[in-house]
């Protein structure tokens, strides 16, 4: 199997969680680039303008916190399931929350799949790790 490196757009605002994922992703080194975005805002602005402006394809899966400042991980899940030119990133949901109705909202709203991230940084690296494979390795993405 031919396994094309990918682009991943983090939207994350914890810098620990974001330095963990970097490391995690890095191990596989099939990752082409990783875009981090530190707020809602500023993934939309991403995802919208200056991805048109630098002639830059959309990246290949979107790792999404929903405790964000600015716009919640909610408000840039339905952003991004709503607009044609990027409802077809497949969203991974990684936030630390538990809860039912968060769970629900988030598929509700399409999300790919819901992950809680661990507390311990080890299991933390692992999940990440096992993102990375499943949809590196085993999913079939589209080519945007």
């Amino acid at each position: 199997m031919d396994i094309k490196p990918i682009d991943i757009l983090l939207i994350e605002d914890n810098p620990g969680d974001i330095r963990l994922t970097q490391e995690a992703l890095k191990e596989g080194k099939l990752l082409n680039q990783l875009f981090i975005a530190r707020d809602g805002v500023e993934a939309m602005q991403f995802l919208h303008a200056e991805m048109q402006s630098s002639g830059r394809d959309k990246p290949d899966l979107i790792l999404l916190d929903l405790n964000l400042p600015r716009k919640n991980g909610f408000e840039v899940l339905q952003e991004i399931k709503s607009d044609p030119d990027l409802r077809r990133i497949p969203v991974v949901v990684l936030t630390t929350s538990k809860a039912e109705e968060d769970i629900l909202q988030s598929y509700d709203l399409h999300a790919n799949c819901f992950i809680t991230k661990p507390v311990d940084m080890g299991q933390f690296m692992q999940i990440v790790g096992n993102i990375r494979h499943f949809w590196i390795s085993i999913v079939q993405l589209s080519s945007n």
